[in-house]
Parts: structure tokens; C-alpha cells; sequence
């Protein structure tokens, strides 16, 4: 467990965690947001949208999307995993592991963010829910038009 997690955990440790269960979710690794991304990928194609590369590695944070021409890296964050404003809860039950978790990524999303400025590398975050429904599918596109 990172450092940065622990800080935000009483005593630095989770409590009544059966270790069974600890090695269970510790296993458990990421596969990006795959129905979220596929949604945009295919509203780009569909909008004739080109130049962009999936999770270039070159850049900090792995963007979902990079183009490259535009320097212009595009995120999209889960709206529970990242405490989106309007739509993220956190969990009743280890609710101080599941704050601290979310905390975590929100810092380590402006770290990156941070890390690509310096670079000269614009970062887009669009939230989950922004990709549900055709209205708002079109607005993020015409936002990622202006900026490329």
C-alpha cells in the first residue's frame, strides 16, 4: 500500500480487513475504463475525428487519448473511482479506506496534470457521465474540436 494512502487511515493501517480478503482486492489491477472509452472512441470515428493515440505511455498518467499534433492528452475519469462533484458517493461501509482511496487518485490526477503542463501538453478530464446520452456525447466532441 502506497505511502500516500496511508496517511489518510487512522493509525496508517485498515482495520478488521480479513487477510484473505486484503490478498483478494490487492490482486485486482485495473483494465481502463473500457465502455467509456469505447463510447468516445466511436463517437470520434463517427464525428470524423482523427490523430489521436490510445494510452501513450511516453506521457504521464498514460492519457485514454493523446493527440499528438494538438498536444492535447484526454483523460476520462471514472465518476466513482475519481469523486466526481456530481454523481461520486463514497461507500457506507470502510468509508475512511474508500475517502482515502479516492483522495489518492484525485491528487495523483492533478499531479499528472501538473506533470503535463510542464510539458506543454494540455490535459482534457471528462467525467463519465458526460459520455451518457447523445446531447452530451456531442458537446464533449465539439469541446475536444476546439481544442485540436
Amino acid at each position: 500500500m502506497e505511502r500516500r494512502l496511508k496517511k489518510f487511515l487512522e493509525d496508517g493501517k485498515f482495520k478488521n480487513v480479513p487477510e484473505k480478503r486484503s490478498r483478494t482486492m490487492s490482486a485486482i489491477r485495473g483494465k481502463h475504463n473500457r465502455s467509456t472509452e469505447l463510447r468516445l472512441r466511436m463517437a470520434l470515428v463517427k464525428a470524423g475525428v482523427r490523430g489521436w493515440k490510445l494510452h501513450s505511455e511516453k506521457l504521464p498518467g498514460r492519457p485514454d487519448f493523446y493527440f499528438e499534433m494538438a498536444k492535447l492528452a484526454l483523460f476520462i475519469d471514472g465518476c466513482y473511482w475519481h469523486g466526481c462533484p456530481k454523481c461520486g458517493h463514497i461507500p457506507k461501509t470502510r468509508t475512511a479506506f474508500w475517502e482515502a482511496k479516492i483522495k489518492r487518485n484525485q491528487e495523483r490526477d492533478k499531479m499528472k496534470d501538473r506533470e503535463l503542463k510542464k510539458l506543454r501538453v494540455k490535459s482534457l478530464r471528462i467525467w463519465e457521465h458526460e459520455l451518457k446520452g447523445k446531447k452530451n456525447l456531442d458537446k464533449v466532441i465539439k469541446k475536444i474540436n476546439r481544442l485540436i
